[in-house]
């Protein structure tokens, strides 16, 4: 089997991120210069070259729309410290504009108002670093108008179908998620629903007529579920879709027709989709059937609704984008993300369950060397590598990260442990309080039926994750040593007590739901000290490298200044890699380059 490059795995696609004009006429996409990914547009005949719109050389564009059919807003930050600044732009490469100058501000789009020219909602924390307040943005003027004061406790503005900020989800009492609405922008928001945040009511969209909401929640069940809601009294109007497995986690509408479409779920291997309308479920059946075995996803979609951007990948092919005529029937492919990994070489990603020692089942997923099988693969060096988060979930797809692991001989275990999102409430409630705990042990418990099928040899186990999954990584070596060889801490926490000490100041008005979701540094100390790998290094006996990005806002460098310090002075080998220009994950691709050569190596060393 070839042997790909880090760079082949890991480098700028060479066009990603396309999207299409509201008018159909032009096709935007991001590409390199000079290694950070910046805009270009191309009229969709590809009549003539496209046009290079930006020029960013320090870092990458994070995100970009089309604003009209004449100008796209883009965001970046600077050097990883997620203050992004809103910019926009002509198609034709004039009048750039940063809408957003001001320091240390965060700036993101509220409502894109499709049928309100030359305008846009945002929210900012200019007036407060801790909360967001919703302007209307003139992007011609650059005029900001604001539109409320949001009091510090607001978390989430929802706009109707005309633009009008009708709904406001806040934070009360530190732990209680309370609903706010108001008919008109005149009037001022009034409580219609206080929960527990342990309960979700959360409004995705109003229904056509802008007075009911589709609403997803979980108020008198476990699993999320997709519901017509009165809005001004958060009554249950009817029950549209639930799944008896997995929460429903988005959904898909039509503004041309004004109608919803489908609801979808994250499932293990396959999604769940859930059709109301039969003209959308043939379409997208016609469209499968163009590409059998693959997954394919609306990338775009024109005002018309009648041209599309497509996107068609699988667990061994990063993917790639279609250009889609729906008046034709006939598609066009643009660009393969990954044209330098042949598909025949990639791994393929086994969806498999194992059972907890209280007798939960875990979703995970086991990737193999290409040529092996669960059944047939038998002693292999394995990297466990537990998602960030850690309220979120791992889900089956290409991952870079996968493959490269299995292109140089590893098995890669990656499970869904209790507190992952998309499963319900009782699995996500059953991770609170359970950092280094029981959430661990689900890890544990992977490692070990790993072990007892015979896919892992036991003494070349190593560890790694990202975020939680770095405090994962670091837990498993403090409290489990004897699983496992090595270690990688990417992004992780490593004290909890510090962690929870410095967080972003818009995570403020959360801190309390945090307490529980982790641990109160004043009633849980005990519990978040034993927990705290940092606290235990004595603890650790083999070796670990550790990544982290100098301006990180979410989990601070001295989280991993204090575990690598700690390690050293007991002799304990750690190689450290601090990139100062940098924030939670490396993003500019000489970075990424530089952090897997640095893992092979380490893998290579004590895996092999």
């Amino acid at each position: 089997m070839k042997q790909y490059s880090i760079e082949e795995f890991f480098r700028n696609a060479p066009t990603a991120a396309y999207q299409i004009s509201p008018d159909g006429r032009h096709i935007s996409y991001m590409s390199p210069y000079k290694d950070r990914m910046n805009l270009f547009v191309v009229p969709v005949g590809g009549e003539t070259e496209s046009r290079q719109l930006t020029f960013e050389t320090e870092r990458s564009i994070q995100g970009y729309m089309w604003a009209g059919n004449d100008r796209l807003l883009f965001a970046k930050d600077t050097a990883g410290d997620e203050n992004y600044r809103l910019y926009g732009i002509g198609i034709d490469g004039s009048d750039e504009i940063c809408y957003t100058p001001f320091e240390g501000v965060r700036a993101g789009i509220l409502d894109d108002l499709e049928d309100v020219p030359d305008e846009v909602l945002i929210e900012m924390n200019k007036r407060n670093p801790e909360a967001f307040d919703p302007y209307r943005l003139n992007l011609k003027t650059g005029e900001l108008t604001l539109l409320a004061e949001n009091p510090g406790n607001y978390q989430g503005w929802l706009t109707d179908h005309d633009g009008h900020i009708r709904a406001v989800t806040a934070i009360v009492d530190g732990v209680n998620t309370q609903l706010l609405y108001r008919d008109t922008d005149e009037e001022p928001f009034r409580p219609v629903l206080t929960t527990n945040f342990k309960e979700s009511v959360n409004f995705l969209l109003f229904t056509p007529d802008n007075r009911n909401v589709y609403a997803a929640t979980n108020l008198g069940r476990d699993k999320t579920a997709l519901v017509e809601m009165n809005p001004a009294t958060a009554e249950e109007v009817c029950l549209l879709y639930e799944d008896e497995k997995y929460d429903v986690s988005s959904l898909n509408y039509s503004r041309r027709r004004k109608k919803l479409l489908s609801c979808y779920c994250t499932g293990h291997r396959e999604p769940v989709r859930h059709f109301f309308d039969e003209e959308e479920q043939a379409f997208r059946e016609r469209l499968r059937a163009r590409f059998p075995g693959k997954r394919v996803a609306m990338a775009d979609v024109d005002k018309s609704e009648e041209h599309y951007i497509l996107y068609v990948g699988s667990d061994r092919t990063r993917g790639a984008y279609y250009y889609y005529d729906d008046t034709t029937d006939t598609l066009r492919k643009l660009a393969d993300l990954a044209p330098q990994l042949a598909e025949a070489d990639m791994a393929e990603m086994h969806a498999v369950t194992y059972t907890s020692r209280d007798g939960l089942r875990i979703e995970a997923y086991l990737s193999l060397p290409v040529g092996l099988t669960p059944e047939t693969a038998r002693a292999l060096p394995v990297v466990v590598n537990p998602h960030g988060g850690p309220w979120a979930r791992d889900s089956w797809g290409f991952s870079s990260e996968t493959q490269f692991l299995c292109n140089r001989g590893y098995a890669v275990f990656q499970m869904n442990f209790r507190g992952s999102t998309g499963y319900g409430r009782r699995f996500l409630e059953a991770g609170y309080g359970q950092w280094g705990l029981r959430m661990q042990d689900d890890i544990t418990d992977g490692v070990d039926w790993l072990i007892s099928q015979g896919i892992a040899d036991p003494k070349r186990i190593a560890i790694y994750g990202g975020s939680y999954g770095g405090y994962a990584a670091l837990a498993g070596v403090a409290f489990t040593p004897e699983k496992y060889a090595c270690a990688v801490d990417y992004v992780g926490v490593s004290n909890l007590l510090t962690f929870l000490g410095t967080i972003p100041p818009y995570w403020k008005p959360m801190l309390q739901m945090m307490y529980e979701q982790v641990g109160n540094p004043e009633t849980d100390r005990a519990r978040l000290e034993a927990t705290s790998p940092a606290l235990h290094a004595d603890r650790i006996r083999v070796p670990l490298f550790v990544a982290q990005g100098a301006h990180d806002p979410r989990v601070n460098k001295a989280e991993s200044d204090q575990m690598v310090a700690a390690l050293r002075q007991r002799g304990v080998p750690v190689e450290y890699m601090v990139k100062e220009n940098e924030g939670h994950g490396f993003q500019n691709q000489e970075n990424r380059f530089d952090f897997y050569r640095a893992m092979e190596r380490f893998l290579k060393e004590h895996l092999q």
